[in-house]
């Protein structure tokens, strides 16, 4: 396997760093439950990964929902605020993001997420989130006009670095086949560690695909290797 060594690594959040997607999924099946209607794995594969806003236009499009944006985004935000309080961490976040650190490889976080919702969910993982040199949160941020599968997010969190750092020398590690798409249309090499369901088609456009970031090896992309 032959990869284009990086210097800079930018992570998703949800489903990579945390586990919330099945939280989230938990939210939405309730939502839809209470409209007399099922959310299926179909819907949920589209909105893996989207901005809070395009999550809720393709959920209430597709189920047929008569509540406005706004309107369901009151009730998704009071939901998140309940049931994400302490999401525990993916295997292998922890272990990767504290030696990219400790060897002084630029790290940050693209992720779809409202910075409200950011702030739930990274409470109780203070120690891990301030090792990023930054967050960039798509739902809200204005400079990121275009959520996932748009490339909008990577260039903007790749602009934010102090340094000019070339897309081409960006490695973006994620769950969602909507922001692998994202990371490919911005330049950059993206690495794809697949929430459950997504289908072996939606894995082709990855540079790489891994079952857990248990299993990345740095050194792949010309990062420093972990020490055993």
């Amino acid at each position: 396997m032959h990869f284009k060594p990086v210097t800079h690594v930018i992570f998703d959040m949800d489903g990579l760093i945390i586990e919330s997607e099945s939280i989230y999924k938990k939210i939405l099946q309730q939502i839809a439950k209470e409209y007399g209607k099922k959310y299926t794995e179909e819907i949920e594969g589209k909105v893996l990964g989207t901005t809070e806003k395009d999550t809720a236009k393709i959920f209430l499009h597709d189920l047929d929902i008569p509540l406005s944006v706004d309107e369901f985004l009151d009730i998704y935000h009071k939901k998140v605020k309940e049931q994400l309080q302490n999401p525990s961490l993916m295997p292998g976040a922890e272990r990767l993001i504290v030696h990219l650190s400790k060897h002084n490889v630029p790290i940050a976080v693209a992720t779809s997420s409202s910075q409200e919702a950011l702030l739930v969910k990274t409470k109780n993982h203070q120690n891990i989130f301030k090792l990023f040199h930054h967050i960039v949160c798509g739902s809200t941020d204005p400079e990121v006009k275009n959520g996932k599968p748009a490339p909008d997010i990577f260039l903007v969190c790749a602009s934010r670095f102090p340094e000019k750092v070339d897309p081409e020398k960006c490695l973006v590690l994620e769950d969602a086949p909507n922001g692998i798409k994202g990371a490919i249309s911005a330049g950059m090499q993206g690495v794809l560690v697949p929430a459950k369901n997504v289908g072996e088609g939606q894995r082709k456009l990855a540079t790489l695909v891994i079952e857990s970031l248990e299993e990345f090896r740095p050194e792949f992309f010309g990062l420093p290797p972990f020490e055993n």
